[in-house]
């Protein structure tokens, strides 16, 4: 629920949002560099919170080519969900397209993914029929028990009986199969096609109200998206200030290159989920691997480490197992901005500023506020920001993602256990 003591700066952004939710995505185009001494400045009349403004064009200053600095553009990087615009967009996607028919029934839904559950498949089959070809559009915006066991497979990993939907082995800082699962479930589409669906999502949650809902078969989810004004403002202030600015999102490329363009990110600077296309141009069940894994069944997506893999592969050229490791400071980002664990990797790889918005996810939390490098800037949402945590974060215990699975302590680059932290920004 949202937080009712609503402080003077959560009412400074509603209203600079109240202006700036909807502008044209014309009006966020990628501006040249600037080639004046002096860095762009972020601006004063979107309120963040502290001085985290200040933090951060400290960085800009620091970084930016306008500085007059030689050799590579500094790069920023930039989750998408939750990041740069409130709610997620994969959601309103599949949202779209289920409520008008545009999932195509598999010939096999267990060989939609490789750690399908017996149960899963067996749950899909019976909600969602065989009485569809192969191929054909299954009617879920009238079948609801298809729509909802569709959704709640992505929403939950569990079928609408509670049992477990995706089982086996995977490198649990790598990827996670119900995330894997959403490029998947487009198999047959082709890549216009899928971005048309985004398009015509993007244009309906722009257009509902903040606070809006939507109903999928028993589900009730968000039923607006806004892009983040003060992110948008930071993003063209980097690009403005020399950046290379990249969006590094765990959904699928096609959906999340229509978002990124509304803030002036075009598509060689969108990296996501990318599928695997048939010799007709049709989306496969197979997407682009990184690290060295080759084409694969969504074993390397970004995802926690997956998302640090895809940055050294994708923008610094780095092939090959050493993809997975943390580089040289010169071959670093050097802003990295998230609001979870799925982004707790790059964001601590940057080298000049980690932004993260608060959404009480322990482990890039616990990051945030153990502050290390004194370089992490922890920002509430700048749209129905949470209220505080109750009790603490369990950083030495049962912050970290495992490999494996599970949680465990979360430990500091020297090996020392990152203390339980307060909530305090929110």
């Amino acid at each position: 629920m949202r937080n009712r003591n609503v402080s003077a700066w959560t009412s400074a952004v509603v209203t600079a949002l109240v202006a700036t939710a909807l502008v044209s995505p014309a009006a966020a185009a990628t501006s040249a560099p600037t080639t004046d001494r002096a860095c762009p400045q972020l601006s004063k009349k979107l309120p963040w919170y502290g001085d985290n403004r200040a933090k951060l064009q400290r960085m800009i200053d620091e970084r930016g080519s306008c500085e007059g600095h030689h050799g590579p553009r500094p790069v920023a990087a930039f989750d998408w969900d939750n990041t740069v615009a409130k709610n997620d967009v994969t959601d309103a996607t599949i949202a779209w397209s289920l409520k008008h028919d545009k999932i195509l029934r598999p010939a096999s839904w267990k060989k939609t993914s490789k750690w399908l559950t017996d149960d899963a498949d067996k749950a899909l089959t019976a909600a969602c029929g065989t009485d569809v070809p192969v191929g054909a559009p299954l009617p879920t915006s009238t079948d609801t028990d298809c729509t909802d066991e569709i959704f709640n497979i992505r929403e939950s990993g569990k079928t609408m009986s509670g049992a477990a939907a995706f089982a086996g082995d995977w490198n649990h800082r790598r990827t996670v199969p119900q995330y894997a699962w959403v490029p998947q479930l487009f198999a047959g589409h082709t890549v216009p096609e899928l971005e048309s669906y985004a398009a015509a999502a993007r244009t309906e949650a722009l257009a509902a109200p903040v606070g809006a809902t939507q109903t999928l078969g028993t589900h009730t989810i968000p039923g607006y998206v806004r892009y983040y004004a003060q992110q948008r403002d930071l993003i063209r202030t980097l690009q403005r200030a020399g950046f290379d600015v990249y969006i590094v999102s765990a959904g699928s490329e096609p959906v999340t290159e229509v978002w990124s363009r509304g803030v002036g990110i075009d598509r060689d600077h969108t990296i996501a989920i990318r599928s695997v296309l048939d010799r007709k141009g049709r989306i496969t069940t197979y997407n682009e691997g990184c690290g060295g894994t080759g084409r694969t069944r969504g074993e390397a997506i970004p995802y926690i480490d997956g998302k640090r893999c895809w940055i050294n592969q994708d923008i610094y050229g780095i092939k090959g197992k050493a993809a997975w490791h943390r580089q040289s400071w010169n071959e670093r980002i050097a802003l990295g901005g998230g609001d979870a664990d799925t982004d707790v990797t790059f964001v601590g790889d940057a080298t000049g500023a980690h932004l993260v918005l608060n959404r009480n996810k322990n482990e890039i939390m616990c990051r945030a506020y153990d502050d290390a490098d004194g370089r992490w800037v922890a920002n509430p949402m700048f749209i129905e920001p949470l209220p505080q945590k109750t009790g603490t974060y369990p950083c030495s215990t049962a912050a970290y993602n495992k490999p494996e699975g599970g949680f465990g302590p979360l430990l500091r680059d020297d090996g020392s256990v990152v203390p339980d932290q307060v909530d305090a920004v929110h």
